[in-house]
């Protein structure tokens, strides 16, 4: 996972709620072997609307997804995260998320931000109204700001989260970062628990 601390970028205004999984990256993205590719699948029934905003040229290159409440809802799948950060997302506000979808986020590097339904709205409007209003996200000061519109709000954020991004660790690193009392401990053990 890539350290982050802060970031910077344009905004998408997905105006919908309940999002699922399916709907973010549909079912026939699972059978892939691999973990790339996924940004072909990303939104793809969506996409044949050429009205559906990540169609709209203006949000080309864009990088914070804004959307609605109950982001992430249906199946657990990390497709779904890998889906976005592979269409070039780093992080999604949203009023809310399912559980295991932000999870997912969370252990993948792909930043969940809760805001209030009324801020989403807010910022809805200053990025359809200006589709290059940079939207920033610090995760030391736990604030969301959009500076030409003069917003900035903070987030709740639990620390272990925190310094997961601004570490860059995953489960695994998590977990190596206790190798030596690990290794320490398994020397440690009776020869009969030893793995056969």
């Amino acid at each position: 996972m890539k350290k982050v601390s802060i970031i910077s970028g344009r905004g998408v205004p997905l105006k919908r709620s309940d999002v699922d999984t399916d709907q973010i990256i549909p079912a026939e993205w699972l059978k892939r072997v691999e973990r790339t590719g996924f940004e072909k699948g990303l939104f793809s029934t969506w996409r044949d609307d050429r009205n559906f905003v990540l169609n709209d040229e203006r949000y080309v290159g864009a990088s914070v997804l804004v959307a609605g409440p109950s982001f992430g809802v249906g199946s657990s799948r990390e497709h779904a995260v890998w889906a976005l950060q592979q269409g070039g997302f780093d992080a999604v506000i949203a009023p809310s998320f399912s559980d295991i979808f932000r999870n997912n986020c969370t252990k993948n590097g792909l930043l969940p931000i809760v805001l209030s339904e009324p801020t989403v709205n807010r910022i809805w409007a200053v990025i359809e109204n200006d589709a290059t209003a940079e939207i920033t996200i610090d995760l030391h000061r736990f604030t969301v700001e959009i500076p030409s519109a003069g917003i900035t709000e903070k987030f709740d954020m639990d620390t272990e989260t925190q310094q997961r991004f601004i570490n860059g660790l995953d489960d695994i690193s998590i977990t190596l970062a206790d190798a030596d009392a690990i290794s320490k401990f398994e020397a440690s053990r009776p020869a009969w628990l030893a793995a056969r």
